[in-house]
């Protein structure tokens, strides 16, 4: 009874996480909703199950560490901290806009946010980076990646797994939101990354897959990346680009595309 009861606590925080997303995005008349709307479950899980981190004091020396490597899902990322209480859920509304402190992709400057982001491929540098600090100075914080699958095709994502596998960051999980669309199409027929597990296997990385709407996988996947010893985790979570929403589900047009506010009100129904 309490894992249901804890699943449909996360289910509540995901679906008005859907809600402000589209909300801001539609303010906004630009930004990224394909990219945003398939990771959600997957930051829930993390800001609201997983991590170690206190919206009062930001920069707490023990807290669990999150670079969002995918950076033009900022609308997700500014959702989340505004839910976990890193600033007001009102300021979403000024996504993008000029003076903003939430911008396209994610700067400096904003609770919660550890570093800027944007070129692809370079979160889980900043990752290897933060989890090899961690371990020379022997602290026991832990650091999250989430990454795209379209910038598995940065030839930077294989050097940094590279060195998390050399240096045996067991304190390093990085999440790829595997949904098979990138901005101009398809994974599969621009630069195909299958076999995709196998690839990080031979990197010497303890590789899960999940369901990335699956609650309880998820949970049991980040705990057992907890216990993993010498080596570091890459959890492969399979989802759907625009999740939740049925015009923008598998369409590569919403990588980058907003709803407009005229269609609110018939997106914002879809939700549920």
């Amino acid at each position: 009874m309490e894992a249901a009861q804890e699943v449909l606590r996360l289910k509540e925080i995901a679906l008005n996480t859907r809600k402000v997303i589209l909300e801001a995005l539609a303010e906004a008349g630009s930004g990224h909703p394909g990219g945003s709307l398939s990771a959600v479950e997957l930051l829930v899980t993390l800001y609201f199950r997983i991590m170690k981190h206190d919206p009062k004091n930001p920069k707490w020396e023990e807290r669990d560490r999150f670079f969002l490597s995918k950076g033009h899902a900022a609308p997700l990322l500014y959702a989340i901290l505004a839910q976990a209480g890193y600033f007001p859920v009102e300021e979403l509304m000024t996504l993008r806009k000029m003076g903003s402190r939430l911008q396209g992709h994610p700067n400096l400057g904003l609770p919660g946010v550890e570093a800027p982001a944007g070129s692809e491929g370079i979160g889980l540098s900043l990752g290897v980076g933060t989890s090899l600090a961690a371990k020379l100075d022997r602290k026991g914080y832990r650091t999250f990646v989430l990454m795209g699958d379209g910038e598995q095709q940065e030839g930077e994502v294989w050097e940094a797994a590279m060195a998390a596998s050399k240096y045996k960051l067991d304190n390093l999980t990085a999440v790829i939101d595997r949904n098979g669309i990138q901005q101009d199409g398809l994974t599969e027929q621009i630069m195909p990354l299958e076999p995709l597990a196998a690839k990080w296997r031979a990197f010497n990385w303890n590789v899960i897959e999940v369901d990335g709407y699956e609650y309880l996988q998820l949970i049991e996947a980040f705990r057992l990346a907890e216990g993993v010893k010498n080596r570091p985790t890459i959890i492969i979570a399979h989802t759907v680009k625009g999740k939740g929403i049925s015009f923008m589900e598998w369409s590569p047009h919403y990588h980058g595309t907003a709803p407009s506010k005229e269609k609110m009100s018939d997106v914002l129904s879809e939700l549920k």
